[in-house]
């Protein structure tokens, strides 16, 4: 069998740990700007539903500009 443990300095553990809490951070900062729809476009499939008010859409729109997603 072999050994699966291997053993870091500390000093070199928490520089890795550091580098993957980054890139991590990195890449999900990277996904969340490939997957974004424009604004424009989400409220425009709302619209063509017929299912929600002027009102409704507007306060989506506002909505969707404010936040960080």
């Amino acid at each position: 069998m072999i050994n699966s443990t291997i053993t870091l300095p500390k000093i070199e553990y928490q520089k890795l740990k550091t580098q993957a809490n980054a890139y991590q951070k990195i890449m999900s900062k990277f996904f969340e700007f490939v997957i974004k729809d424009p604004i424009q476009e989400v409220t425009e499939d709302f619209r063509k539903t017929d299912l929600y008010s002027e009102e409704f859409l507007k306060d989506l729109e506002i909505g969707l500009r404010k936040s960080s997603y």
